[in-house]
């Protein structure tokens, strides 16, 4: 959800004071990467995973305060709008039955949800974009409760000089229209897997995460509808990127969810150093904390949102550590789907950042950026540019090369055999039968037409069922 602040409104002392602990808090940051000042602890991962909360006719019900309060848990907080919520993991090393064990704690903070919001006859959905959502609901009367969004909306439409945020999507269809504020990002819900890495590997991870953004997208496809629009096959990715744009037409700031502008050369110190140059600040809120907690810097990265993220973390011993967020992956279809999204990423960048000869020495930057966006029009009918190929199909690669590597790489993890067969299997079939969520939603659209309500009731009650996605009824 993002660190809480106190204050909704700064002024230019505000500003100048943040900026100057934040430039002070980064060159104590440079001399961390230069000394190795990071903990080198195995392997941990983690995810986040983003949820709707539907009335009893499938539109979004704006009651997260009241859901919340009938939760009451730690691992489930607020997000962005009043309908939206996020549940959080307990961090677990990389190895054994970790992701039994991760099943086995979303399946129980799942049922404890639903449970939750059936006590205030509501529902609660896993999907990227819920297909009933409307442009009325995506209002500032929908904005959750914490500071923090409000003070965002404030600082974004400040940088855009008052100009309304555009979307511009052409796909199968096309969708143009301006929003006044920052609420078109609510629609947007994602499955986000965090990976704790070693300062020695961290370049690596992170160019191979950036690599795998593109087959992760097609793979996990589930967000073709936008207010009735049938428009990419993970639409998600257009819409947040365009939904809380820094730019309008009198502005010079660089775009604030981002693929990036390269691979990491040296260390992940390049995208602190860069979020001081291309990035103003957006939330100067000043803090007491020492400087070797670095609250300035977190809280600026944390307004920050590239599609693979680099995160620092506090061990319990105070020792700092790195993370990856890998951000491209939407929410849903369900549970068992995504522990298998997440094996598959774990095995798969496990492999990728050990291979002899740096993928990221095979296949252009560019090209790298161009997939994902090919990815998440096209999904698994895309076709992608590969270590040297060119115009490789997706499905294929994902199915003949990609997948073999994520057995392997979940292999040398020792992960137990058994979770290995089970999440590796739920891809093998989804690749198959060429049916992710996104090819679901249109196969079910095709038979029986553009109700969007009765999509979403029909989605609902296939997630009900536990079954991975290639196993639902249309």
């Amino acid at each position: 959800m993002g660190q809480e602040i106190v204050q909704e409104h700064f002024n230019k002392h505000d500003f100048a004071e943040f900026e100057q602990r934040l430039r002070d808090e980064t060159a104590l940051l440079r001399s961390w990467f230069k000394d190795g000042r990071f903990a080198e602890s195995a392997q941990t991962g983690g995810y986040e995973v983003e949820a709707w909360l539907i009335d009893d006719q499938c539109f979004p019900a704006p009651i997260n305060r009241q859901f919340l309060a009938e939760a009451n848990s730690p691992l489930v907080v607020p997000e962005l709008s009043t309908f939206n919520v996020e549940i959080n993991s307990t961090p677990r090393l990389l190895h054994s039955d970790t992701l039994s064990q991760m099943q086995a704690e979303l399946e129980q903070t799942w049922s404890y949800c639903r449970d939750s919001a059936r006590a205030l006859d509501a529902g609660i959905l896993m999907i990227g974009i819920l297909p009933t959502v409307r442009e009325q609901d995506l209002t500032l009367d929908h904005i959750s409760h914490m500071t923090r969004y409000r003070a965002l909306n404030e600082q974004l439409m400040r940088l855009r000089r008052g100009y309304p945020f555009e979307l511009d999507i052409v796909g199968r269809e096309s969708l143009t229209m301006t929003h006044p504020d920052v609420m078109l990002e609510a629609a947007a819900t994602s499955f986000q897997i965090h990976l704790k890495v070693s300062l020695a590997q961290s370049v690596r991870y992170m160019n191979a995460a950036m690599i795998l953004s593109a087959p992760m997208v097609a793979l996990c496809a589930n967000s073709p509808y936008l207010f009735g629009h049938d428009l990419w096959d993970e639409t998600r990715i257009p819409l947040f990127e365009q939904a809380v744009s820094a730019r309008s037409p009198k502005s010079r700031w660089s775009d604030r969810v981002t693929f990036g502008h390269g691979y990491i050369q040296h260390s992940l110190f390049e995208c602190f150093e860069e979020n001081t140059v291309r990035y103003p600040v957006l939330l100067p809120e000043r803090m007491d904390a020492a400087p070797d907690r670095l609250s300035h810097v977190l809280l600026h990265n944390g307004t920050i949102w590239r599609w693979n993220r680099p995160l620092i973390g506090f061990d319990d011993s105070g020792d700092p550590h790195l993370r990856i967020e890998h951000r491209v992956v939407p929410a849903g279809p369900s549970v068992i789907d995504t522990i298998a999204n997440a094996a598959f990423f774990f095995g798969l960048v496990h492999n990728l950042a050990n291979q002899e000869v740096a993928p990221e020495s095979l296949l252009d930057f560019g090209q790298a950026r161009a997939n994902l966006y090919h990815a998440a029009k096209q999904g698994l009918n895309a076709h992608l540019d590969w270590m040297g190929q060119r115009q490789v199909p997706v499905q294929g690669l994902l199915r003949d090369v990609l997948l073999p590597m994520a057995r392997k790489g979940l292999e040398r993890q020792e992960f137990d055999a058994a979770d290995i067969d089970r999440y590796l299997d739920v891809i093998a079939r989804r690749l198959d039968t060429w049916c992710n969520g996104a090819a679901w939603q249109r196969a079910w659209v095709e038979k029986h037409g553009t109700d969007m309500q009765a999509l979403t009731g029909a989605y609902a009650e296939q997630q009900e069922s536990g079954m991975p996605v290639h196993q639902w009824q249309i």
